[in-house]
């Protein structure tokens, strides 16, 4: 017994191995000496895609010269887009390459993408003109501009999926201080994403409007060159996950298995269900049975036939592949009740920013602050946020609780969700009074905008973070890429959702007069807007509540390493 604890101590036995394909010593790789170079890659990244991504309205109606509700489906449609590109990405990932090497390509295509991007800035000919004020684009420029948009969304499609996962894959799940560091990792995770957002929304937005974007281009260009070599120079350092296949494969053997056994009746006790024992599994981590969706345990019923026991993988499944299914099914109303979260990050990128270019900019007489710059007051509500909850509220939580996390996933993210609620109703208020403004003549303070940019962050730190760690962790060990993916699909619907919404409210509306949303923001009736929004996120916040009261989380048989008695949620610790 203690030879095996010195064992579990000194090696990593989670499945992993180090880059010469061995079993990791635990000692010199994974943690946060190999985490940090992740997340070194994911703040350039991010730096990236929040430079562009803050001021693209600004760019679409100032420099192509779009509408207000063309530029900003425009962004919605490519920010949907680089949020969903995801999914094939952690797909190929989990099934084929795996996650390092998919980063490594990606890293190649997003470069691609911010080159083309720098090059429509200086090159003449692609310009968008050749003059300081641009009255109408050249179609090449127009072009090139947007296939280096749609490039980044394809290099991000492998980016952000396997990034966070290979992070947070640096992390032994049966090793207790692993264990506890890697759920400090996912708040220090997005701790850094916020910082890059704060760089971007004020250094990278300041650089664009005031000297140009070709050199905010450039700069980003080069810092993402830095990171990845950096990335390249910590391989040694990193644990590995082998691709186990086409994640869908398994899933689709269940479901078969217990349509094909549908008429069995189910054994007295689940003890008698199918399953290989630990030490005969390749990888992963066996799983233990619930009583949920019990028509999927018919898969792992043993069926003999001559005294010979059929083993076919379309006929038997284990049980730990059948609870795979049932987390699998379980994440789908999950997913759908938190799209709304992604509705609300849309607006902080698209109407909260022409709110902003319509107020009073001026800090003082010889200084004015870019509109885009706003968002770094969310940025400013989340780095607060985050080491307040990791360091003083987590601790104190899992003494009251007997939580490790403080409190469950779903109820972190339940509270980012009320926070959402709030958003909108103060975004709505702040709006009516910016109208009744303009209506005397009188320009609001930008000022006015940070309670809304702050109730954004301080609420992102809630529901962006509890669903990353909630679709890292509750998704089958071999799908965790995909599952990252999923996340992020949240946020991609969201955006196209959001876009929806502004076309069918601009149909419906229209056809009594005077649309909510106009040509410009003072034609617009986005308080009107944004009091639906309250509406719509209120009435979901309810059906999360509904849904999460019958929620299962997974339950795994954990190697007796721990001494510790805190749960894990709602999953129980074996030995």
């Amino acid at each position: 017994m203690e030879k095996g604890k010195e064992s579990n101590e000194k090696w990593v036995h989670d499945s992993s191995v180090d880059y010469k394909g061995r079993v990791p010593l635990r000692a010199s790789t994974g943690v946060w000496k190999a985490s940090l170079f992740v997340l070194a890659i994911e703040f350039s990244e991010r730096l990236s895609y929040f430079g562009i991504a803050n001021n693209l309205i600004s760019y679409l109606t100032k420099v192509m010269h779009e509408d207000l509700k063309t530029a900003a489906k425009n962004v919605n449609y490519w920010s949907g887009t680089t949020t969903l590109m995801p999914l094939i990405g952690g797909f190929i990932a989990d099934a084929y390459t795996g996650r390092f090497y998919m980063v490594l390509f990606s890293a190649f295509v997003y470069l691609m993408g911010l080159s083309l991007l720098t090059m429509s800035q200086f090159i003449p000919s692609i310009k968008a003109c050749n003059t300081s004020i641009c009255q109408q684009p050249r179609k090449v420029h127009e072009v090139i501009f947007f296939l280096s948009l749609y490039c980044i969304s394809l290099g991000t499609g492998g980016y952000k999926p396997c990034l966070e996962s290979f992070g947070a894959d640096q992390f032994d799940d049966d090793h207790l201080e692993e264990r506890k560091q890697k759920m400090s990792f996912f708040n220090w995770w997005f701790f850094a994403l916020c910082f890059a957002l704060l760089l971007s929304a004020t250094v990278i937005v300041y650089v664009q409007d005031f000297v140009s974007w070709g050199v905010a281009c450039l700069a980003i260009a080069i810092i993402m060159v830095i990171t990845i070599i950096a990335f390249c120079v910590g391989k040694s350092f990193y644990r590995y996950r082998r691709p186990e296949g086409n994640p869908l494969t398994p899933i689709l053997q269940v479901l078969i298995a217990a349509v094909r056994k549908r008429n069995l009746t189910f054994p007295s006790n689940p003890a008698l269900l199918y399953e290989v024992p630990e030490s005969e599994r390749s990888q992963g981590r066996l799983l233990k049975h619930t009583s949920r969706l019990r028509f999927l345990d018919k898969a792992a019923i043993i069926e003999e036939k001559n005294g010979e026991r059929k083993e076919s993988p379309w006929r038997l499944v284990t049980v730990t592949r059948v609870e795979e299914t049932k987390l699998v099914l379980n994440l789908v109303p999950i997913w759908l009740t938190s799209l709304t979260v992604g509705v609300c990050v849309a607006q902080g990128t698209t109407l909260f920013v022409k709110q902003a270019a319509v107020t009073n900019l001026r800090i003082s007489k010889n200084f004015k602050i870019p509109a885009a710059s706003m968002a770094s007051v969310s940025a400013v509500g989340t780095i607060i946020a985050v080491p307040i909850y990791d360091r003083i509220m987590v601790p104190i939580l899992r003494k009251m609780t007997g939580n490790e996390r403080g409190i469950s996933i779903l109820k972190r993210i339940g509270i980012g969700m009320t926070s959402s609620v709030m958003l909108m109703i103060v975004a709505a208020l702040v709006e009516a009074k910016r109208l009744r403004m303009s209506a005397n003549h009188h320009t609001m303070s930008v000022f006015w905008l940070i309670p809304q940019y702050l109730i954004l962050g301080i609420g992102d730190s809630f529901s962006l973070v509890g669903l990353q760690e909630y679709f890292y962790e509750e998704v089958p060990e071999s799908m965790r890429s995909l599952g990252m993916a999923l996340y992020l699909s949240v946020l991609g619907v969201g955006f196209f959702l959001s876009s929806f919404l502004i076309i069918m409210v601009d149909h419906l509306t229209g056809k009594s007069g005077k649309s909510w949303i106009g040509k410009d923001i003072n034609s617009s009736r986005l308080d009107r807007f944004y009091w639906m929004l309250a509406v719509i996120n209120a009435l979901v916040l309810c059906l999360f509540i509904l849904v999460t009261k019958r929620y299962t989380y997974k339950a795994v048989q954990r190697r007796g390493m721990d001494t510790d008695c805190h749960k894990i949620d709602e999953v129980e610790m074996v030995s």
